[in-house]
């Protein structure tokens, strides 16, 4: 399935809108990542373990947001757009959201 961020895909074209489609990961920062990251917040440098968690949150958004469109009978996502978030009484909690148009191209 392509997913693309623009309103086409090159040299194909779009035969069928099947609907607006979404993938949305919540997932909670444990306590180690948070020490990690602030020790790099006073010493400077990257946080690995955030990192880690927002690629695989983002990844996990666009499976499931692929899957939902392939249940529409999908073979594209167009329009895609990602949304980052921090939820929680401490921002403990990271939110990815995506969404994008359903299509079948031919």
């Amino acid at each position: 399935m392509v997913i693309t961020t623009t309103n086409e895909i090159q040299d194909k074209k779009v035969m069928e809108y099947k609907g607006i489609v979404f993938g949305e990961v919540i997932s909670g920062i444990n306590m180690f990542k948070d020490l990690g990251a602030n020790l790099r917040n006073i010493f400077g440098g990257r946080s690995k373990g955030y990192e880690d968690e927002l690629l695989a949150a983002r990844t996990n958004a666009l499976e499931e947001m692929k899957t939902r469109a392939a249940g529409l009978g999908a073979n594209a996502i167009i329009g895609v757009k990602m949304d980052y978030e921090v939820l929680g009484a401490d921002n403990g909690m990271l939110m990815v959201t995506c969404s994008g148009t359903a299509v079948i191209v031919g």
